[in-house]
């Protein structure tokens, strides 16, 4: 009797097996880094991605492009997801994380195809990678909150190539300022600098404002648009009658009862506006409704009012001015309420926004940003995050390294110098780490027009002799001492970029089998079973 054959698997399953599925989840992912890596510096280009709905995005923000472009392939999506980590981490250096990680995978295919296992491969990565951590922390350099001048040259290298040239210096001011008001013992939270976006005027008129600005306007014509000596009472409670819970039916058969009825609604809305009054409060924000009524009382008593207001814009002008958010009217006291210089009601075009200015010593703070059209907006706010990210984690850590690739530069020299210490084949391995590190100056030299060949045996030579923090000065196309030049950045930057990039590379070269359903994504396994192309990624 011939033996019948053993179904493992449905018929809808795709399997890629060994070598090939390392192939192709190699190909993947330099897919990944090569689609970024015209991005990277001072000189890298944007990119325009167009959305089904044909909403447009042109960006260089290297998590922007790469969450936008909504990528299929599997291997490919993990390195989508480092991108997010360091956007989440630091908010600068997503481009950088996924290069490495592209260029570590590029290179342990070289040793794939000189017969060196996958384990030993990930053995030597890991070496390199926990050696790279200690050599970061041997030549980062020391900075307090004190030093501002370093602060703001962080920021400006943070937002250098981001659409934001002529007005670093401006918006590098900005950013220092924000993030040293709301630090509060030595803890920086990122939420309390809220970024409001403005279209209308130019770039140069974006501005830090000592309070918070909500895209909200006052709810009645006939309120004043501006309040002097403002004393602002928050409420997380509609100021209008509440409907039962339940289903109610009232019957009125006279029109005295419905006269009755009429008034005592609005006797009870008087109360509560008497309440708010006799508060004190010239100024209210309402998370929930606000009855006409109301509206045309609190008017009528020339109180600012605004509805429907976000929880966490009541959040932020509760850090700004001081203000308790109230969810009973009975509590609603003197003691409850905030502080501020001004609140205006302001018109850009059709956009109706309140301003709260002059808070004293306010724990959050708003970004305004203006510009001509959304899509300059969009990409002033990405800069302005990152220099914003960049800031901070300085700030947090304490511990700055040499921009323009000098700090990648030397972690290459280090790291080699560390290998030729070991005898195994993992040396290989770490030779191959410190080649992929040097893809971070020659991508940038590449960028910026410049032979990457030169420019890496230069940095080489300079590094050899003991300049570390030689690196590449795009501004003046020259390589010289960086630190001198002012481009430096966060050590945290380094420090998460090369732990993901090595970890992801980690853990796609220890993938030898690859199953899938072809159930909604069948036929984008089925093209990466075949090979993949630019079209087969997304």
């Amino acid at each position: 009797m011939p033996e019948k054959p053993v179904v493992l698997m449905p018929e809808d399953v795709q399997r890629l097996l060994g070598r090939d599925a390392q192939r192709n989840n190699i190909l993947a992912a330099k897919m990944v880094a090569e689609i970024v890596k015209t991005t990277l510096g001072p000189k890298g280009m944007d990119k325009m991605l167009v959305s089904p709905t044909n909403d447009i995005t042109v960006t260089n923000d290297g998590v922007t492009i790469l969450e936008e472009m909504q990528i299929e392939h599997p291997a490919a999506r993990m390195m989508v997801e480092i991108a997010k980590t360091q956007e989440t981490e630091v908010g600068d250096g997503t481009t950088t994380a996924v290069m490495i990680a592209g260029k570590l995978l590029e290179n342990a295919e070289k040793l794939l195809d000189k017969k060196i296992h996958p384990i030993v491969i990930t053995k030597g990565y890991r070496m390199a990678s926990e050696k790279a951590q200690e050599i970061l922390k041997d030549i980062a350099i020391k900075i307090t909150p004190d030093d501002e001048d370093v602060l703001k040259q962080i920021a400006m290298t943070a937002m250098t190539g981001k659409g934001a040239e002529d007005s670093r210096d401006w918006f590098a001011d900005i950013i220092v300022k924000a993030v040293k008001q709301i630090r509060d013992n030595g803890k920086i939270n990122l939420g309390d600098i809220k970024i409001e976006k403005s279209k209308g005027d130019g770039i140069k008129d974006t501005e830090l404002i000592s309070g918070i600005v909500i895209d909200k306007g006052a709810i009645s014509r006939d309120m004043p648009n501006l309040v002097r000596g403002s004393r602002i009472a928050l409420v997380d409670f509609p100021l209008e009658l509440r409907n039962p819970e339940i289903e109610t039916k009232i019957s009125i058969s006279s029109p005295e009862q419905l006269h009755g009825f009429i008034e005592q609604e609005e006797r009870g809305i008087r109360e509560m506006i008497e309440k708010v009054k006799l508060s004190g409060a010239n100024v209210i924000f309402c998370q929930k409704g606000i009855d006409d009524f109301a509206q045309y009382l609190l008017a009528k008593e020339k109180i600012y009012a605004c509805r429907r207001v976000s929880r966490s814009d009541m959040e932020k002008i509760s850090k700004a001015t001081g203000a308790r958010i109230v969810s009973n009217l009975g509590e609603l006291s003197p003691f409850e309420l905030g502080n501020a210089d001004l609140v205006e009601e302001v018109v850009h075009g059709e956009d109706f926004l309140t301003y709260i200015r002059g808070c004293q010593n306010p724990k959050a703070l708003t970004i305004l940003i203006h510009g001509g059209s959304e899509h300059v907006i969009d990409e002033i706010e990405r800069a302005i995050k990152d220099g914003l990210g960049d800031v901070a984690c300085s700030l947090q850590s304490g511990l700055v390294v040499a921009g323009g690739g000098a700090v990648e530069m030397e972690l290459a020299k280090r790291i080699r110098e560390f290998g030729n210490s070991l005898s195994g084949r993992e040396q290989l391995a770490v030779e191959e780490f410190a080649s992929a590190l040097e893809f971070i100056p020659a991508s940038l030299a590449e960028n910026a027009g410049l032979d990457p060949i030169d420019v890496i045996a230069e940095l080489k030579s300079r590094h050899d002799s003991g300049e570390k923090n030689a690196g590449l000065n795009l501004f003046t196309n020259k390589i010289e001492n960086v630190l001198e030049a002012r481009i430096i950045e966060p050590l945290k930057i380094k420090t998460q970029a090369i732990s993901s990039a090595s970890e992801v590379a980690i853990m796609i070269l220890r993938i030898d089998d690859v199953i899938a359903s072809t159930g909604k994504r069948g036929n984008d396994f089925g093209k990466a079973q075949r090979g993949i192309g630019p079209e087969d990624m997304f």
